[in-house]
């Protein structure tokens, strides 16, 4: 596969981690995505793929917006895939949003639901004729900054979520309210808005996410120490974690991401997405 990143420019930088080309053939027909603290944009150029959240199943044309997610999702692709993206951050998306977006926690929609049929068909039109992925990202950049608003709350939510982040979610929740000089209400008010999920369990994925990169599926893996060491109560607590955020057991997930590096090594998209069962 192709895969082309870049970060934009300020102020975009704030919101977002990187925008992305992806064409090619994906290395598995179905690929799981674990919940992580990320929200995604993708603005598709090729043929229709499928997202299952839960027990629900949607075909993506046009393409997908994701708010942070809660729970693993499932990805079928095509033969071939190609399309532009952004890998946000938690609050990345609410300045691009018409609604709140907790009403999208761990309910994909269509680019067309957010930003409208006429505006998106102009862009992938323009964005299928550009010359080349660098000049696809620079359209994708120049759309983002069209369409950047102003929100309420969102340097509250920002910098509070850059403390959970920088903690990777060791931080206890009740001391930033404080520090922020609000009510815990009103922070979970606003992070809900912004983000879709609570400072908690923007704090948990964090925690997670730090755990599981720390993995390394090549060697024998101590849950117990791992598991303490990340600050969980007991191994049982974090296996709980861990099905609820990948779907998987840590050892199924290990599983299966010796699978990824055996049958594609050195692939693109190797580390996250993993093959689905």
């Amino acid at each position: 596969m192709e895969y082309v990143s870049r970060v934009p420019r300020p102020p975009l930088d704030g919101l977002i981690d990187d925008l992305y080309y992806l064409e090619g053939a994906p290395p598995y027909a179905l690929l799981r995505l674990p919940a992580s603290p990320a929200a995604l944009l993708i603005v598709n150029l090729g043929a229709p793929f499928r997202i299952r959240a839960g027990i629900d199943t949607a075909e993506y044309a046009d393409g997908c917006v994701i708010t942070m997610p809660t729970r693993a999702l499932e990805f079928g692709y095509p033969t071939r895939t190609r399309s532009v993206g952004v890998h946000f951050k938690p609050w990345g998306p609410a300045p691009f949003l018409p609604m709140p977006a907790a009403e999208l926690c761990d309910r994909p929609v269509t680019v067309e639901q957010v930003w409208g049929r006429p505006a998106v068909a102009e862009l992938r039109d323009r964005l299928a004729t550009a010359d080349g992925p660098h000049e696809m990202l620079t359209l994708l950049e120049e759309e983002l900054m069209r369409r950047l608003c102003e929100t309420a709350g969102l340097g509250l939510v920002r910098h509070t979520s850059s403390v959970i982040a920088a903690t990777s979610g060791a931080v206890a929740i009740g001391d930033l309210s404080v520090a922020a000089g609000v009510s815990s209400t009103h922070l979970t008010q606003r992070f809900k808005e912004l983000i879709g999920v609570t400072p908690k369990r923007l704090a948990r994925s964090y925690r997670f996410v730090a755990t599981v990169l720390a993995i390394n599926p090549a060697e024998p893996v101590d849950w117990g120490d791992l598991a303490g060491g990340a600050g969980y109560f007991d191994q049982a607590h974090f296996g709980h974690e861990f099905r609820a955020f990948t779907g998987l057991t840590p050892t199924r997930y290990v599983e299966v991401r010796r699978q990824f590096l055996r049958e594609h090594p050195g692939h693109v998209l190797e580390g996250w997405p993993l093959p689905a069962d």
